[in-house]
């Protein structure tokens, strides 16, 4: 990941502007950084996780949800990134994009719990592997002071 879109995360998360707007214009600089086709931010509180801000086809189809579904479950729990390159075949995938293939959640961790998570949808399945998880992991820490 170039260190120019992580100065350029930097500067809109601790910017000006709701959490709601700061989340929706990092959600868009991740999409077209990464050339994902969805991204996502959610903030984790307690027993719900919410969207704070998307970018890309369409609007999430769970805008809020329990923080025991899906793979954000996983990763909530894990405190870890959680994986599935092939939706079609994973039952703890949460239909978000009708045409994704693979989807992807890392938690952004903040006082050693998961207070938001980064989702990334690629409409092909297999479409994440281990430099493009760790890019991604370092995008999820670079969103932290949403939660500061």
């Amino acid at each position: 990941m170039d260190d120019a879109v992580i100065a350029q995360l930097d500067v809109i998360v601790t910017g000006s502007g709701s959490r709601a707007e700061r989340a929706g214009r990092a959600a868009d600089l991740v999409r077209r950084a990464t050339d994902a086709r969805w991204v996502g931010i959610y903030t984790v509180t307690g027993t719900v996780v919410t969207c704070e801000g998307w970018s890309g086809p369409g609007a999430p189809a769970h805008p809020s949800f329990a923080a025991t579904n899906g793979l954000t479950a996983h990763a909530i729990r894990a405190g870890a990134a959680a994986l599935s390159n092939d939706v079609s075949r994973d039952p703890r995938y949460l239909a978000n994009q009708e045409d994704s293939g693979s989807e992807l959640i890392v938690p952004v961790m903040a006082d050693g719990r998961a207070a938001g998570t980064l989702d990334v949808e690629s409409d092909r399945a297999g479409a994440f592997g281990g430099s493009s998880i760790l890019e991604y992991e370092r995008l999820a820490d670079a969103l932290r002071p949403l939660w500061e």
